[in-house]
């Protein structure tokens, strides 16, 4: 075992982001910057990243946020970058352990601040954590059984990605069948109804871009809740539920229980004929969303990927048109539309706990090595 800091070298050189192109650090490791994640405007204000170097987010509320760096790029002041010595350390190890489920945990642990807002591990805490060294060879070995592991837990991600896209492609039929466009402002009405004392016993819901409207435990935004939920809004079965600054990215869905949502979601009512299942259908397609996008407000740009604190006016969606067909047409659709994305959603799940039981098998893979319960071959 060997403290992080002697086997590392802090790198803390800032840099401009015109120099070298801005990487995300998230569940995949380091890649190039995802579309539409927030940019800062003072874009010097990077750290560099060189090949070779690990990257973590300080942020240790955000587990898994890791990686080793596969090209030359800056990150956000808010991530630490290190430099293995390569002659105790080796790199593709490093990003294996750092990637851990024991190590998130003992990341967390060393953190510091208000969970609820902003809990960070800087580098000097993290210097601090023992890992586990092995030597070079065992390390090297670790590295490559891993790595296979990971290009599966990758093909698995592409996978659900092309899913994904085909399930999203389901709502884009709507769009090409010549119904009737009609106005969502007589289809639907905004419903502010808060929790109070009432309805604090109500399950806490949450909108994912992938899944829509599920449970807040079943998310992996790991959102902390606020201790106070007087404030919260009620989404009743069958309403639609925005979040409004990530609409533009499919952050809506159907809610098929009462629940209590962030205050600053917006709750939709169907009404004039519309169902929830229609509604979900329509507005999570691809043409809808383009359409929401236009009227996104914000500092920057939507097609530029760096719009901040962005937002969708309630009244600026309500003015959008959905197409309509008759009601016993709109069910007949309906019903055959839950039959596709239905068979959809069970490969997507047996893709997700497949690549659960991988990542599960990683971490295990790495303590049972190095504490002499498991061989290399």
């Amino acid at each position: 075992m060997a403290p992080i800091g002697s086997v590392v070298v802090e790198r803390n050189e800032k840099v401009h982001e015109s120099e070298f192109p801005a990487l995300s650090v998230g569940q995949r490791g380091v890649t190039p910057q995802l579309e539409g994640v927030a940019k800062t405007q003072t874009e010097s204000d990077r750290k560099l990243v060189r090949v070779g170097d690990l990257v973590i987010n300080s942020r240790s509320d955000r587990r898994g946020a890791s990686g080793l760096a596969r090209q030359d790029g800056s990150v956000s002041l808010v991530y630490s970058v290190m430099t293995p010595k390569s002659e105790v350390l080796v790199a593709e190890y490093a990003h294996h352990l750092l990637r851990s489920t024991a190590f998130q945990e003992e990341f967390f642990r060393w953190g510091v601040g208000i969970v609820d807002d902003l809990w960070s591990t800087n580098f000097t805490r993290m210097s601090r954590i023992r890992i586990p060294l092995p030597p070079r060879p065992v390390q090297r070995a670790i590295a490559d059984e891993l790595d296979q592991i990971e290009a599966m837990i990758s093909k698995l991600d592409e996978l659900a990605s092309s899913l994904r896209v085909r399930r999203s492609a389901v709502g884009s039929t709507l769009h090409s069948m010549g119904f009737d466009l009609v106005g969502l402002k007589w289809l639907m009405h905004e419903v502010d109804e808060r929790a109070g004392d009432d309805n604090q016993d109500l399950p806490l819901l949450s909108v994912s871009i992938h899944h829509g409207v599920q449970l807040r435990d079943e998310s992996s935004s790991r959102q902390q809740a606020s201790v106070d939920l007087s404030k919260y809004k009620v989404a009743r079965a069958g309403d639609i539920v925005l979040n409004r600054m990530r609409a533009f990215q499919g952050g809506l869905g159907q809610a098929r229980i009462d629940g209590l949502v962030s205050p600053d979601y917006a709750v939709l009512r169907p009404m004039g004929g519309l169902t929830a299942g229609w509604a979900e259908y329509v507005m999570r397609s691809p043409e809808f969303i383009e359409a929401m996008s236009q009227w996104v407000r914000g500092i920057g740009a939507t097609d530029q990927g760096n719009v901040r604190t962005p937002r969708i006016n309630v009244r600026d969606l309500l003015g959008l048109r959905i197409p309509l067909p008759a009601s016993d047409e709109l069910r007949h659709i309906s019903d055959h539309l839950d039959q596709v994305t239905g068979s959809i959603d069970d490969m997507l799940t047996k893709v997700a706990k497949l690549r659960e039981l991988l990542i599960e098998r990683c971490s295990a893979f790495i303590a049972d090595v190095v504490t002499g319960r498991k061989e290399l071959a």
